[in-house]
Order: C-alpha cells, then sequence, then structure tokens
C-alpha cells in the first residue's frame, strides 16, 4: 500500500505528549471509534486523549451542540480531533450535525478536505479490469465555502410561488490555498509508474463561469510557478466519467467543496465503498480533524455491523498529522493484510462482526510490531 505522503502536519514538539479530542458522535460513530483507538496502545505513541460528549444524545438532554469556548479550547490546546460520526432522526433539521462538524470545519478553518482513493484489494473495486496501481490517488476539496457556506433564502414558502437561492461562494484566497495545496501534494514523491507528478483541476466554469471561472483563473497562474508537474482540467461531468473508466490518469484532484464532497464518494465506491473511505480536514500545521466518512448509519447502530475499517484508516491519517508517519504506515499496512486475507465485516463480502474485524487488525498490527 502507498506509504504516508502526508505534507500538511504539526511541527515536531519533543518531549511533548500530543493532545487528542475524541468526538465519536452518533450512531455506529462510538462503535468504529472505540474500535480504531484499541490501535493505540500497540502503535506505542504516548497520547493525552480526552472524549467530548457532543451528539445527539447529549443535545436532546442539554439543549446545547458545540458550547461556546470550544473552538478556543480545540485550537489552542489540541493537536488534532478524532471524530466519529453526526446524524440522529430524533434531532430535527440535523442541527447537531450543523452545529459540530461544519462549525468545527469552519470555527477552525479546516480548508483542506483531504481524502485518499487508494485501493486495498482488486476484489473490492467494481471496475472491470482495474489493478491496485490503477486506482492510487488523492483529492483534495475546498472545505470551507462554496454552497455550504449556506447564503441565501427562500421567498413565499411553500407556496406555488415559492423563490429558492442559495448562493455558491467562492473567493480568491480560498481557492488560491487549496491549489496551492494540491502542489504541495503534488510534490511529495508518489508511488507511480510515470515521471512527471499529476493535478488535475475540477470545475464547471461553462456553466459557472463567474464562480469557476475564477478557478481557472488562479489554476493557470499557479500551475504556471510549477512546471515540475503535469496540470490538467476537467468539467466535472467528465471527471466523474473518467474515474470510471480511467483512473489511472491520476494523481491529485483538486477541486470545489461542493464537487468534491460528490466526487470524494465516487472515489470511496471505486474502492470498495465508505466502509473503507478515510479523510482529513486539515488545516496544516495546526489542530486538525478526522473523520471516516461513512455517517452515522443509524440502521445498523448497535447491531455489530458497522465497518470499523475506515476509522483505523482515518486515524493512520491523524498520526501522520501528528508527525508520526511510521505509526501511519504500520496502522495502514495492518489493515491492507485483514482485507486481503478477508477478515472483513459483510459489506466487503465477509462474516466479521465489527468487534471481530477490529480484532483481526490488532491482531496483524501487534504481528506487524514484531517484526
Amino acid at each position: 500500500m502507498t506509504q504516508s505522503v502526508y505534507p500538511f502536519g504539526l511541527a515536531p514538539a519533543p518531549g511533548r505528549r500530543r493532545r487528542i479530542a475524541v468526538i465519536a458522535g452518533d450512531g455506529i460513530g462510538p462503535e468504529v471509534v472505540a474500535q480504531a483507538l484499541r490501535a493505540v496502545e500497540p502503535l506505542g505513541i504516548a497520547l493525552d486523549i480526552q472524549h467530548f460528549p457532543w451528539s445527539a444524545d447529549h443535545y436532546l438532554k442539554t439543549q446545547e451542540t458545540l458550547p461556546k469556548g470550544a473552538l478556543t479550547e480545540l485550537r489552542e490546546h489540541f493537536d488534532a480531533i478524532f471524530f466519529g460520526a453526526l446524524g440522529d432522526p430524533r434531532v430535527p433539521d440535523g442541527v447537531v450535525a450543523k452545529d459540530v462538524l461544519l462549525g468545527l470545519r469552519f470555527g477552525l478553518d479546516l480548508y483542506i478536505n483531504l481524502r485518499p482513493v487508494q485501493l486495498l484489494d482488486e476484489k473490492l473495486c467494481p471496475l472491470k479490469g482495474k489493478q491496485r496501481r490503477d486506482v492510487n490517488f488523492w483529492v483534495l476539496r475546498e472545505n470551507t465555502e462554496g454552497p455550504y457556506v449556506q447564503m441565501g433564502g427562500s421567498f413565499k414558502r411553500d407556496t406555488p410561488d415559492e423563490v429558492a437561492i442559495s448562493e455558491d461562494l467562492n473567493t480568491r484566497r480560498g481557492v488560491e490555498r487549496i491549489i496551492r495545496a494540491a502542489y504541495t501534494l503534488a510534490n511529495v514523491p508518489h508511488d507511480s509508474s510515470h515521471k512527471s507528478p499529476r493535478v488535475c483541476m475540477v470545475d464547471k466554469a461553462n456553466a459557472l463561469p463567474h464562480a469557476h471561472g475564477l478557478w481557472q483563473r488562479t489554476f493557470r497562474q499557479v500551475a504556471a510557478e510549477h512546471p515540475n508537474v503535469s496540470s490538467s482540467h476537467l468539467f466535472v461531468d467528465v471527471a466523474a466519467m473518467e474515474f470510471v473508466r480511467t483512473p489511472e490518469r491520476f494523481d491529485v484532484v483538486v477541486t470545489s467543496n461542493l464537487f468534491g464532497d460528490i466526487l470524494t464518494d465516487l472515489g470511496a465506491a471505486i474502492c470498495g465503498g465508505l466502509g473503507v473511505a478515510a479523510s482529513g480536514n486539515i488545516h496544516p500545521g495546526r489542530c486538525s480533524l478526522f473523520e471516516p466518512v461513512h455517517g452515522s448509519a443509524p440502521d445498523i447502530a448497535g447491531k455489530g455491523l458497522a465497518n470499523p475499517l475506515a476509522a483505523y484508516l482515518t486515524l493512520a491519517m491523524l498520526y501522520d498529522h501528528l508527525g508520526e508517519h511510521d505509526a501511519g504506515d504500520r496502522l495502514r499496512r495492518a489493515v491492507e493484510e485483514v482485507v486481503l486475507a478477508g477478515l472483513v465485516t459483510r459489506d466487503l463480502g465477509g462474516q466479521l462482526s465489527t468487534s471481530e474485524c477490529g480484532d483481526a487488525v490488532l491482531r496483524a498490527l501487534t504481528g506487524a510490531t514484531r517484526n
């Protein structure tokens, strides 16, 4: 499996234990987080871990989502956040997910959403004839702008004359910094059969000439500063087709918030599904948030059906952010070993429960540690 190429981590802190905030959340979040945290001890790196209760249960008891002062505490006193999932049908309008998850993304300015699209085993890939080396790239999604800022409104709501407007906010600063992050990642050595790193920018400027015209102009300027990188552009509809037809053409993909949200789930699908999809919400060099992207899945919560592998892979990214790349690579290799052996949950074709799959990862990890 591709080893860490993560260039966005924290500065070294000799002699200081890293502080990790854990927000397990709703549904299957607490189950998969608990399994992943079992890996901390065998990895042998001492962490100070503090759990926070922010979830639907907490909201229903206290009417509190993200408490006052939480952003300052996390920003100033924690190195990373390990996040489970939020979403509960008992909570109207997803208020907890909006206030906590989006609140952390925006409040901590976590402008990079980083998603690996890396196939662990050919048998998980639904694409005919594709091998592991063909599905091995990264998507950087702009994480603090676009329609997700929720600018807009409705007029004459729930009438035949209703008008609804959502604004797609794009700033030069926001666009430029995510594109520059893509080139930073591309310039880190990758496992690849070709000589030059490749960055592909995805937009829809033909339909959104103002918002995505900004993306195209900024991309051309930044690309000109990196002649060693092969730079290309695709409209989002073509990019979706190419993810399926020729995923091997991609190394690093950079795109907007909305399109990144859609394309990264497609990327997960060609790797075996959301059960193996990790992500980071990152501000380079600062406290950042790492979450598996499968959501809370309340219909299977508590049944032992949840796949914990995405949480393990997410924890590996968190270790990368801490500068503990060897630990991250060891954990990825343990997950890879489990997948190749078929010791997986039902969504990946196995028969194991959540905890049994976690047991298999721990066995692989301790075996790898002895080696």
